[in-house]
């Protein structure tokens, strides 16, 4: 694979991985229909409780706290945004590659301690998880892509100009 080819192949992860980022905040902002279209979709036995006690705490909640929620999808589009940096230069960048990978991991703890905490079910909280995993598989290949970029490109050769060049009126000690 050429540099170029894997240049490319590192900015169409990192597209997707912004999508699906956003995507995942975005659906923050209807969470009362999302929740309430749902819950009416056939599903396991063991889910219709889950579903049923989450769309009446939405649905007896008031407007105001849902200013939350939308402000943790406007967060997933800002996050988003911070991959324009390795877009443009993948290897000078990488830092914001291992950020987000850490921030996947990060999820895992976040999930088995606040969701017993708010009482959770585990079974939700695997699904919590999940989006770290799915997230973390993007970033990887990412990850090695921009390692393999780095070493395929070949070093700028030597300056072979003196840093203090003697001019007409110099002379050299």
């Amino acid at each position: 694979m050429t540099p170029q080819q894997r240049l490319v192949r590192i900015r169409i992860w990192i597209v997707f991985f912004v999508i699906a980022l956003m995507i995942s905040g975005i659906t923050a902002f209807p969470l009362l229909a999302e929740v309430r279209l749902a819950s009416s979709l056939p599903m396991p036995s063991f889910a219709e409780p889950w579903f049923d006690r989450v769309l009446t705490a939405l649905e007896n909640t008031d407007p105001l706290l849902f200013y939350g929620t939308d402000w943790l999808a406007f967060a997933h589009i800002v996050i988003g945004l911070a991959f324009i940096g390795p877009f443009r230069d993948p290897v000078r960048n990488i830092w914001i590659i291992h950020w987000a990978m850490l921030c996947c991991v990060a999820v895992i703890p976040l999930a088995f301690i606040a969701g017993p905490i708010r009482g959770i079910p585990f079974w939700w909280q695997l699904i919590d998880i999940s989006f770290g995993i799915f997230g973390l598989l993007p970033l990887w290949i990412v990850h090695r892509h921009i390692r393999l970029y780095a070493a395929s490109l070949t070093p700028a050769p030597p300056s072979f100009r003196d840093p203090h060049p003697v001019g007409r009126d110099q002379t050299a000690i």
